[in-house]
């Protein structure tokens, strides 16, 4: 509710579920008030809005963990670490695909840091793993979408200490080598890959390029 002005949308939206169409109308109390909106909406307007709930991401678990303070955080299940991290995420992902790739490196970030939580046991550890790989591969991807090679090659070479196999991660390695006219590199990494999955376009588009 933090983003929405409208407090009649705000009640509206917590009524619909995902992909559901609705019209509501607003007395002025519950949408521009007395002021209105100049020059489109006059005082003391009731409004209809005709809405469609796409989709949405709950970020109420997230916004309660980030008021606790970090003792307080460290205390919590894993279970529910796990949920808010993935949550991150979805809207890293979301700010990706709008092309804000500064606002998506930023949730990436705090997703990641999330997790860097020390682990009480390998079982623990077995569960954090696999959820940092992917947000490692969405910074390297994300850096490389802001002209950062650099940091980019560094995330894709983090996700490969805990799976050496990751295909993204060895193309995305090589792209990032690429790109600072490291050729040797780039083609062991798009190599390594390339055994892995031998058909793979992008791969071999990216291996043409040194040829």
């Amino acid at each position: 509710g933090t983003d929405i002005t409208l407090w009649g949308l705000e009640l509206g939206l917590l009524s619909m579920a995902r992909g559901e169409v609705a019209r509501f109308w607003f007395s002025p109390e519950y949408a521009y008030g007395r002021r209105g909106c100049p020059p489109h909406i006059p005082p003391d307007t009731t409004v209809l809005f005709h809405v469609e709930l796409l989709d949405f991401i709950d970020s109420e678990e997230c916004d309660m963990f980030f008021e606790l303070r970090g003792a307080q955080q460290d205390t919590l299940p894993l279970e529910k670490v796990l949920k808010v991290a993935a949550t991150e995420r979805e809207f890293g992902n979301y700010f990706f695909h709008k092309q804000n790739f500064r606002v998506a490196k930023h949730r990436y970030k705090r997703a990641l840091s999330i997790l860097d939580r020390s682990c009480s046991s390998e079982a623990e550890q077995s569960q954090v793993h696999p959820a940092k790989v992917p947000l490692l591969l969405n910074l390297s991807l994300t850096y490389l979408k802001l002209e950062c090679p650099k940091r980019a090659l560094q995330y894709g070479e983090k996700a490969l200490e805990m799976d050496q196999g990751n295909v993204k991660a060895l193309f995305r390695c090589g792209q990032a080598c690429l790109c600072l006219k490291e050729y040797s590199k780039s083609r062991d990494f798009l190599t390594r890959a390339q055994k892995i999955q031998p058909f793979n376009r992008d791969i071999n588009n990216e291996l043409k390029k040194l040829a």
